[in-house]
Formats: structure tokens, sequence, C-alpha cells
């Protein structure tokens, strides 16, 4: 039977498997196997460093940049927990309630301990907060987004896999500053739905804070991150950005 493209988890490089696993425990993951945890069906795939930490700068206009999104019930609460276990913050002044035109959304961006840029997003009335257990503060994988540097170029290449225009904003002002850590952000965002269940894509094209030049990222630096594909038509490897994605069914970690 045919299966449709999905975004079946996401594979990090992590300088210490346990504390990592112990991270993410924190955040509502849960032990699959050695190096792998699953939140509401989408996998978390651990694999030691053998290369360099993550860059300098690491901001969220940066060529390399990857993060990705857990939904929330409690966005004060989530907030507090990652901290707790070790998370280190992006945004300034904490949760932001972003502008209705951008989709109304409160959320929160921070780093695991090495680096990798995480989102908490709190959406009332959504479909995350209707399907909530009660008293759950993380509800599970949202999205995951990547930085571009050609908005047009990347969603074509996309959408060539499967995925499908969902919606489009440009974020800007006070609210957006904070929520990125920093100044005077104009970011395009296109958000790709792939035809399976399951999380979704977004493109983040910064027009401003002007994106440092980049810089190669080698398999087993802690910035190699990964997207893993499940279904029929993911076989893809690298994106126009050079973005990691590959099949979920690798034997060792997915590059």
């Amino acid at each position: 039977m045919d299966q449709p493209l999905r975004i079946a988890g996401l594979g990090l490089v992590v300088a210490d498997v346990a504390r990592s696993t112990a991270f993410y425990a924190a955040l509502g993951f849960t032990g699959v196997a050695p190096g792998r945890l699953a939140f509401g069906g989408v996998d978390l795939r651990l694999t030691a460093a053998i290369g360099a930490p993550y860059p300098e700068p690491r901001a969220a206009n940066d060529p390399w940049f990857q993060h990705f999104a857990l939904a929330v019930a409690d966005i004060d609460a989530a907030a507090a927990t990652a901290l707790a276990a070790g998370a280190t913050p992006i945004s300034t002044g904490g949760p932001q309630l972003l502008p209705p035109n951008t989709g109304g959304v409160t959320a929160w961006k921070f780093r695991d301990p090495d680096g990798h840029p995480l989102e908490l997003s709190y959406l009332p009335g959504s479909a995350w907060s209707k399907a909530a257990a009660p008293g759950a503060v993380f509800l599970g994988v949202d999205h995951t987004a990547v930085a571009v540097a050609d908005l047009a170029a990347s969603t074509a290449w996309y959408e060539a896999l499967g995925f499908v225009e969902a919606g489009r904003s440009t974020n800007t002002g006070p609210e957006q500053d904070r929520l990125d850590g920093l100044d005077g952000v104009i970011v395009d965002i296109v958000a790709l739905s792939p035809p399976g269940a399951g999380p979704h894509l977004e493109l983040l094209a910064y027009r401003s804070p002007a994106p440092v030049p980049p810089r190669p990222v080698a398999d087993g630096d802690v910035a190699a991150t990964v997207t893993l594909l499940g279904g029929d038509g993911a076989g893809a490897r690298r994106d126009p950005d050079g973005h990691r994605l590959s099949l979920t069914d690798s034997a060792a970690h997915p590059y």
C-alpha cells in the first residue's frame, strides 16, 4: 500500500547522549531504545558528536539554523520545565504573544544543552489544545523550521517532494524581535504540509537582520540536524540550502 510522505522525526547530533535523553524526557519524550525517543509517533534520534560544536553566531537568521517546535497547553509551565532541565533562552522577556496577522500564537524560543534551537507554541482552541489530556503540559511536535536563502526556490523544491503550501506570512515588530532575540526582524515564512499526518515544515527567509555568510556543516557536527522522512518518495538528501533529509529506515544515524 502506498504511504504518503510525512515528517517522521528529527535526528540530532549531541555531545552527550545520556544528558540529551534526560533533557528531552523532561519535555515529554519517552525512551524507545538507546539514543532513540518518541513523542506522539514522532521520532527523536540522538547520535554522539564526532565533529564541531554548534557554531557561533547561532541565531534564527543564520543559514544553518533549524529548530523544531513543541505544542504546549501551558507555555509558562512548559518554559519553566525546560529551563529547569537545562535550557538556555533565545527569546527575551519570556513567551511572546504574536500579532493576529501572524497567527496569534504565543511562542518562546530556547536552546537545548548542545545549542540546538527549539520553540514552544501555544494557541488556544487549536487541535492540539482540544486533544490535550487533562493536566498535560507538553502535547507533541508541531513543526520543524529551516532558514532558507531563496524562499521561492526552496518552496518549489519541497513542493516537488509532495509538500503543499498551507499558508504564509511576513513577521515583524517588537514581539518578533523579542521572540528571536534579534533587532529589526523581518522574516517571510511559508508553511508546508506533507501529504501524510504529523508535523509540518516552515521555511524562514530573513530579510533583516541579514544572515551571516554560510559555513559548511559536516556530518557528525552538532549542527548536522536531519529531518527524518517516512512514506513513498522520501529519498531526498539535501535541500537547496544544505539541510539534511533522510529516510527513517537507516540502520545508523541517517545522514
